[in-house]
Formats: C-alpha cells, sequence, structure tokens
C-alpha cells in the first residue's frame, strides 16, 4: 500500500482525514478505530481540535503538515499505538504521558480503580500499586482520595520515570516511587490494599503480536502466563493488615485459575468482576482478620 496522496485528493481537512482512514482500514489492524484514529493523528499533525476537523473539512493542508500527518498514519498503520504517536493517553479523569517505556493505559484496567475505592472508603488508607508503569492506577487513586499514603512500584527505572513525570506533571507528587519487583521492594506495611496489574500474557500466545510495540516486560511473565500473578499472591499477606485486599488484573480466561490460587493461599472474600466489555477482568481476595 502507499502513502497516502498529499498533493492532490488530499488537499483539505476533510479530503486528508478520509484518505488517512481508508489507509488504516486496508491495514486490518485487531486494535485500530480507523475514523477516531486518524482524526486524531490529524488534529495533532496539525494542530487543530478535532472538532475544526468535522466543523470545517474544506479548509485546506498544506503539503508539510499533509506529510506530516502522513508518516503518522504510516505508523499507525504498521501497528504502533495511537497513545505512542500522540505521546498521552487518557485514564479515568487524567491525561497521561506515555511511552514506549510503558504499557498503554487501557480502559478496562479502570475497574481496579473503582473497586479500591469501594473497598476502602475511608478518607485515610496505606495502598501500594504493583508494577505502576505510567503511574496510571496510583495517580488515579492519590486524586480520589488524597489522604491515602501511596507507594508505587516497578522493576523497570524507565517506567518509573513516566510515572514519576506524571505525577509531577499532575500535582500529584506525594505518592513513593520505589524501583524494585512487586512486594519485594514495598517499605514495611501494613498496607490496606494492593493493587496490580501484572503482565499476564503467555510468551508463546500470538497474541503479543499484535502488542509488539508495547514493552515486552509489562506483557509476559514467560510461558506460565500466571506467574507473576502467582508471585504477588503468594507475597502479599506479609505486606497485608489484618482484612486488607489484594486487587488482581488478569486475562479474560484466567478468573478461575486467580481466585483458586488466592483461596489456597489462605485469601477469604475472593471475587471476580467483569469489565464493561463483560469479560471477567479482576479478582479480589481478603486476607483475613484472625491471621
Amino acid at each position: 500500500m502507499t502513502r497516502i496522496a498529499i498533493q492532490s485528493a488530499a488537499s483539505t481537512l476533510g479530503a486528508l482525514c478520509e484518505a488517512g482512514v481508508q489507509r488504516l482500514r486496508a491495514a486490518a489492524l485487531s486494535d485500530a478505530s480507523p475514523q477516531l484514529d486518524a482524526e486524531l493523528l490529524l488534529s495533532e499533525a496539525l494542530g487543530v481540535p478535532r472538532t475544526r476537523i468535522r466543523s470545517h473539512p474544506e479548509d485546506p493542508v498544506d503539503a508539510e503538515r499533509a506529510g506530516r500527518f502522513s508518516g503518522l498514519i504510516e505508523r499507525r498503520a504498521a501497528g504502533e499505538p495511537v497513545a505512542y504517536l500522540l505521546g498521552r493517553r487518557g485514564f479515568w479523569t487524567l491525561e497521561l504521558a506515555v511511552s514506549p517505556a510503558v504499557l498503554v493505559p487501557r480502559p478496562e484496567t479502570e475497574l481496579l480503580i473503582e473497586r479500591a475505592l469501594q473497598l476502602q472508603s475511608a478518607a485515610q488508607g496505606r495502598v501500594a500499586d504493583l508494577g505502576t508503569g505510567s503511574g496510571a492506577i496510583a495517580i488515579a487513586l492519590a486524586t480520589e482520595r488524597p489522604l491515602w499514603q501511596i507507594v508505587a512500584t516497578d522493576l523497570s527505572p524507565e517506567a518509573l520515570a513516566v510515572a514519576e513525570a506524571n505525577a509531577a506533571m499532575l500535582g500529584r507528587g506525594r505518592i513513593a516511587f520505589v524501583l524494585g519487583s512487586w512486594c519485594e521492594a514495598l517499605p514495611p506495611g501494613p498496607f490496606d490494599l494492593l493493587i496490580s496489574n501484572p503482565p499476564y500474557v503467555a510468551a508463546d500466545d500470538p497474541a503479543l503480536e499484535a502488542l509488539r510495540h508495547e514493552p515486552r516486560l509489562a506483557l509476559t511473565p514467560g510461558i506460565d502466563a500466571l506467574a507473576s500473578l502467582r508471585a504477588i499472591i503468594h507475597a502479599a499477606p506479609a505486606h497485608l493488615a489484618p482484612g486488607g485486599w489484594l486487587l488482581l488484573e488478569h486475562g479474560a480466561t484466567q478468573g478461575p485459575a486467580v481466585a483458586g490460587e488466592l483461596a489456597e493461599r489462605g485469601f477469604v472474600t475472593v471475587r471476580t468482576h467483569r469489565d464493561l466489555a463483560g469479560r471477567v477482568r479482576m479478582t479480589e481476595g481478603q486476607w483475613p482478620t484472625n491471621r
């Protein structure tokens, strides 16, 4: 497929956007929304609001800016996430800076935020986000519960730098960011909540090909897809207060296995929850008060 024609058919906002839509449809990406993606990238390339594209489709576009858009569309057609092309991603009520050093925050992860706020409604609390990535979970919780003491860990220095920059940019600098693996990086507890969206895709899963632009460390723990989840479940009780909760995001088919691991470790009130698409997306368990 050739690049978008920028001198003739794509000489106006409307025509250029339509050319981008057609290119992305032809690319047939599993995670693409051709119309939305083209509008977002055109808005970025031209420095105009998305509303302008629809309200003034007849506006002319010079070759230089059209070429900039063409380059972004080609990168998107090759599978690069829109969030990386824009350098930002919306999550919860926030807009976070993202880069290839971190996983792109996804709407289904907001379920972890919802459950955390329901399970720990008190103004005070001690919470840890294990494998923070862009800082999405920790910063969203800090936004909703300003008095919570929040620790965010990550094994990747590059990811931790992105998270710290996001917290500073959004005025959430009180979060303690710690370099290290899962619970091993935590300061002395106890914590009321431990929350994690760990890697849970098996290394031989074909789905990884569609995610090849995102950091492999954040996607897969290796051949055993449950390895990171199991490690967190095993270590969590030593860091939880009696009655504290562990909240875990996982793959849509992994709910029964994760629930079984939690129960075997001694957690009670083990429950799974579905995301807005109806897929089992997270499982929670409470550490007993009598342990």
